[in-house]
């Protein structure tokens, strides 16, 4: 499993190589770590790299992949960025921005195409409807626009980034 974590303006790569219990091993950006992680109570973990304990109280925010990590010395802002988080950040940031093509942050399946080649489509309207992660996620104009190209049909099993549509 592989994610990121936003350390207060810092992002790091964290891939969990092989997990024994409380056992593991870890790669944060390119360094592998051996640790031992015990659960002391609820939201309180002892983590032992190397023969030291370092403690570590992790509270959740509102948002729950966000957290106050708190250590001895030391207090956190913590974001977990994980594939669906970048992907509902992808999406909202593709959404804003009008370009001439529509594409799908991640990769998926499409389900639905309720538009065709030459098509005058209104803002707001849907051009196609992807599935990915177990949703089905709709793709809008956000203005008045003219459907010239469809890239992609019904049953398509799709890549991030793969142009779909192309509007004029």
């Amino acid at each position: 499993m592989s994610l990121e974590i936003k350390i207060d303006d810092r992002t790091a790569n964290i891939q969990f190589l092989e997990r024994d219990g409380g056992k593991l091993k870890i790669d944060i950006d390119g360094k592998k770590y051996n640790v031992d992680v015990v659960m002391v109570k609820e939201g309180v973990y002892s983590i032992i790299h190397k023969g030291i304990s370092y403690n570590v109280e992790l509270i959740e925010n509102k948002n729950s992949k966000k957290y106050i990590v708190n250590t001895l010395y030391k207090t956190y802002d913590i974001e977990i960025i994980d594939a669906e988080s970048k992907y509902l950040k992808r999406k909202k940031q593709d959404e804003a921005d009008d370009e001439s093509i529509i594409s799908s942050p991640m990769p998926g399946k499409i389900v639905k195409i309720p538009v065709k080649a030459g098509d005058k489509v209104k803002a707001g309207d849907t051009v196609v409807i992807v599935s990915a992660m177990k949703m089905e996620n709709e793709y809008k104009v956000k203005k008045d626009r003219i459907i010239k190209d469809i890239m992609v049909k019904v049953g398509d099993t799709i890549d991030e980034d793969q142009p779909l549509i192309i509007i004029e």
